[in-house]
């Protein structure tokens, strides 16, 4: 099974490269769900394979200047050990419990899927805390206290599950942070990618990763990633981040193996489509009024001189005929 690992990591980058989003939090419950991968092997290749691909697009934000060295690096005091602590937290566990703590990181996996389903929805909401400012953004003590906090949480959770390295970051970032969404995107992608490089190398000490399918998956993403970006399709982002948080509530709705969970994902997916079809025939609808008003723009305009076009003409011709009688 080689070529649906490059086709996943394909359609990963490209989602990365046009919307921003979608890259971490999807590929765990890809790995489990639809090729079998167990929790913890899913987890390492994952975190493995998000640090490389990350990498790419935290040299383009940095070359960009949307940055903020400070906030990383004392983010990074947190997350960085932390990130180490889940990696050793799911070895301790799988070497107290054997097979039987694949069900319990499966568990785990499915209720940070949720969480970050809910992170994306208040992230659509939740527009600011703080408001931003293209000023210098000057760290005080309290700002080093919450950075630390910040991904000493956030840290362990993605060591353990590889889920959030994005969305809760960058949601925090968001309310706490007088950054624009430049700087926050920027700053959060540049630490997930720092934050993921020690996580994945931990996972790999320990044995968790399958590099044959990180090597795959990156031949697909990087070229994916690489090629959409340089397009800039006009997605609407609040419609986008609802549809992905509902694909990763269903995920770890299907993780946390709930009771009727594959009546519950039928009909979650039954109503997001209707809700794409509804949303596609509405954007038809605005398209088709939006043609018609520049028609009738462009009739009322005519030559730009007040006359209608076809008026316009016969008035310039007018004199023409004159000369010619004469």
């Amino acid at each position: 099974m080689t070529w649906q690992f490059t086709l996943t990591g394909l359609l990963i980058g490209v989602l990365v490269g046009l919307t921003g989003m979608g890259g971490g939090s999807l590929m765990t419950p890809i790995l489990v769900i639809a090729f079998g991968f167990k929790p913890t092997y899913a987890v390492g290749t994952d975190i493995l394979h998000g640090a490389v691909f990350k990498s790419f697009g935290a040299v383009r934000h940095r070359r960009l200047g949307n940055v903020h060295a400070h906030l990383t690096l004392w983010m990074f005091l947190g997350s960085g050990p932390m990130s180490l602590l889940g990696v050793a937290t799911a070895g301790w566990l799988a070497d107290a419990y054997g097979d039987g703590v694949q069900s319990a990181l499966s568990y785990a996996i499915g209720a940070a899927l949720i969480l970050g389903a809910i992170g994306l929805v208040l992230k659509t909401f939740v527009k600011r805390g703080v408001q931003p400012s293209e000023a210098a953004f000057i760290m005080q003590r309290k700002d080093r206290v919450r950075a630390v906090i910040l991904g000493a949480v956030f840290g362990y959770i993605v060591g353990l599950t590889s889920v959030g390295s994005g969305t809760f970051f960058g949601l925090v970032m968001v309310m706490i942070y007088p950054l624009t969404i430049a700087r926050i995107v920027g700053t959060d992608i540049f630490h997930a990618a720092a934050l993921l490089w020690v996580a994945g190398i931990g996972h790999l000490v320990q044995g968790n990763v399958d590099l044959h399918a990180t090597a795959w998956l990156l031949l697909g993403s990087i070229p994916g990633i690489w090629i959409s970006s340089r397009f800039t399709v006009h997605l609407p982002q609040d419609a986008l981040r609802l549809g992905l948080a509902g694909v990763l509530a269903l995920s770890g709705i299907k993780l946390l193996n709930v009771p009727e969970a594959s009546y519950v994902i039928a009909v979650g997916l039954a109503l997001g489509l209707g809700a794409f079809v509804v949303w596609l025939l509405l954007q038809s609808r605005s398209r088709e009024a939006e043609r018609a008003d520049d028609s009738r723009a462009a009739v009322a305009d005519g030559d730009g001189d007040g006359v209608r076009g076809d008026a316009a003409l016969e008035a310039r011709a007018e004199p023409d005929l004159a000369d010619a009688r004469r």
